[in-house]
């Protein structure tokens, strides 16, 4: 899978690349993120977990490492592409093409036949070369915080109900909006199609699935968890995040009892902070105003390329 053009060669990464990635990635979003660029710290782990569902690439210059992107297959057909960078001294050299290409070769190889990944809204530069690279607009989302609460008490009933949930997702809103896509629940940041089975695993599993239903009106909303997970916070204390893969209700008061379930799952399973997933529709996002539950202050963008294309035209 290696590609040539002129003194660059597009390969697998590799441990000793580590250095020479942490040197062009520590500072990418120095002015936007507190805590920065994740490569640095997450790359030893992506070497060390590649195999027949994972790919890192770099693009080697010889004496030094120009680009780097990964591929990770989510299913059959779907495959993520995610840490998407060039090294400065590179830009407009085509280096970020020639990884991303690299990168669609090796997943239609696996039988994938669309490719997507998630950029920033206020990231411009990582957007123009997304859809340089093949990627299309696809949709937005944005992220809700529910602060964890154990006494929060939905005024309806909530649920574990696969098939309730499964039906009010198949019609809902959120799930137009999205394009079906929700969180993987086994890699970070990564979007794929919902499956009902996903929502049995969450119900079975993890007692993770939260519907909330009504005698008379039926089945008026649900999320999920899709994990929970660790992090340092600016201040170096670890936190334990809860993430939930995708949320949808019918009306402003069926919002209101969602995040209230997802306040006291937060806290069952002691979390100290949350983040819900829902479409970037101003229906759903000003629901959640109403209620002055947290809300992300921007947007992210899903994007996705047709791998059964000529992307190379």
């Amino acid at each position: 899978m290696d590609g040539m053009s002129g003194e660059l060669t597009v390969r697998q990464a590799r441990l000793s690349d580590h250095e020479a990635v942490t040197a062009f990635t520590s500072d990418t979003w120095a002015e936007r993120r507190d805590n920065g660029d994740y490569i640095p710290q997450i790359f030893e782990e992506w070497v060390a977990t590649d195999g027949p569902r994972q790919r890192t690439f770099v693009a080697d210059a010889g004496d030094d490492i120009a680009g780097i992107v990964q591929f990770v297959q989510l299913s059959a057909h779907e495959a993520w592409a995610q840490g998407m960078r060039t090294n400065p001294e590179y830009r407009g050299s085509g280096v970020g093409l020639q990884l991303v290409h690299a990168g669609f070769d090796w997943a239609r190889e696996q039988g994938v036949t669309v490719a997507r990944n998630m950029v920033f809204s206020w990231n411009v530069m990582g957007l123009g070369h997304s859809r340089a690279s093949g990627f299309a607009p696809a949709t937005e989302f944005r992220w809700v915080h529910p602060t964890p609460d154990a006494t929060a008490t939905p005024s309806r009933a909530v649920t574990g109900d696969v098939n309730a949930a499964w039906r009010f997702w198949q019609s809902s809103r959120a799930r137009d909006r999205l394009q079906g896509l929700a969180l993987h629940t086994d890699e970070s940041w990564a979007l794929a199609e919902l499956t009902r089975d996903r929502l049995a695993a969450a119900s079975s599993e993890r007692d993770a699935l939260l519907v909330v239903q009504d005698d008379a009106a039926g089945t008026e909303g649900f999320t999920f968890r899709a994990r929970t997970y660790d992090r340092e916070n600016a201040d170096g204390v670890t936190e334990t995040w809860a993430e939930y893969g995708v949320a949808g209700w019918t009306d402003a008061e069926a919002c209101r009892d969602i995040l209230a379930a997802v306040a006291r799952d937060a806290a069952r399973v002691d979390a100290d902070r949350t983040r819900v997933l829902l479409p970037e529709d101003v229906g759903m996002v000003s629901d959640v105003a109403v209620t002055r539950t947290d809300i992300g202050d921007t947007p992210d963008f899903v994007l996705a390329a047709d791998l059964t294309s000529d992307y190379r035209a």
